[in-house]
């Protein structure tokens, strides 16, 4: 099973990413329940739990909550239909992405190869989870109209968790790991 490290808003930061979501969601109708919104760092297949959750919380000792830049919009295209939030590859959570992968490549995890080719975001609306599939033309209207907003927010990171890929907020956590205040 693939498990998914991720970084996750303090609440005036989710705050804002929320509304964008909301308005995307409710006017598709694609969800009961939003999915909980995340910038994912890590992708691990298999890992043996308590080992990740040594290798991580050494790695999380020296960092402190961060600031993100959320800077536009990214749109994959089908299959996916997903419209994000383009997170700035720059700064602290590069270099935090980076030590983390770096890190779990040589406790011998299955983890990406290239980090490089990561675009960071944070997914609004996609295929996954949905009530409902929207078609092509709602997908590229909703991409469209997101761009159009230009979304543009410095956000907080507060805290680290590793999920289930589930879509249940009760069980999907499987370890947090918080950060440093400043």
């Amino acid at each position: 099973m693939k498990y998914y490290l991720v970084a996750l808003f303090d609440k005036d930061s989710y705050s804002f990413v929320e509304s964008i979501q909301k308005n995307i969601c409710k006017k598709y109708k694609l969800y009961r329940k939003l999915p909980v919104l995340h910038i994912t760092l890590e992708v691990i297949d298999d890992p043996d739990i308590d080992k990740l959750d040594k290798i991580v919380s050494d790695v999380m000792k020296p960092y402190k909550r961060f600031r993100v830049e959320l800077n536009g919009v990214i749109c994959f295209d089908p299959p996916y239909k997903s419209v994000n939030l383009k997170v700035e590859n720059k700064g602290y959570i590069t270099r935090l992405v980076r030590h983390i992968n770096e890190n779990l490549k040589i406790h011998h995890f299955k983890v990406r190869e290239d980090i490089n080719n990561w675009d960071l975001h944070v997914s609004l609306a996609s295929t996954n989870y949905a009530i409902r599939k929207w078609s092509t033309d709602e997908y590229r209207i909703a991409c469209e109209n997101t761009r159009n907003a230009n979304p543009k927010k410095v956000a907080r990171i507060d805290r680290l968790e590793l999920w289930k890929p589930i879509n249940n907020k009760k069980t999907m956590t499987v370890k947090s790991f918080s950060l440093k205040e400043y």
